[in-house]
């Protein structure tokens, strides 16, 4: 599945009666309430003694996914668009791949 195909069968699900911007803050507020389950799920793993729940991880990643379809789908945008845009900036930032010094001595 591709991000086109993923974006167009989870809007299948969102509230239809929203406007965009209440679909835009509905989003926002979506996407930092489901990272904060996953930090919740991952905090668990390193101070409360839980093991590794792969499951547990993959919903709520993919709770995250749906929320940022949902952002996508507000500013009329796809989600391939913002993947592609992202490698782009990525690419400038770390041309050779990920190092400290660049990280450190950023410049966007």
């Amino acid at each position: 599945m591709d991000f086109k195909e993923y974006q167009k069968l989870a809007m299948r699900t969102k509230n239809k009666q929203l406007i965009k911007d209440q679909q835009l803050l509905n989003a926002a507020l979506g996407l930092n309430g489901e990272a904060g389950e996953l930090a919740d799920e991952i905090k668990k793993i390193f101070f409360h003694g839980h093991g590794l729940n792969k499951d547990k991880l993959i919903k709520e990643t993919g709770d995250i996914l749906w929320y940022i379809a949902l952002l996508a789908d507000a500013i009329g945008v796809d989600m391939e668009t913002i993947a592609e845009k992202n490698i782009e900036k990525l690419k400038k930032r770390y041309p050779e791949g990920f190092s400290s010094e660049r990280s450190i001595h950023r410049q966007d």
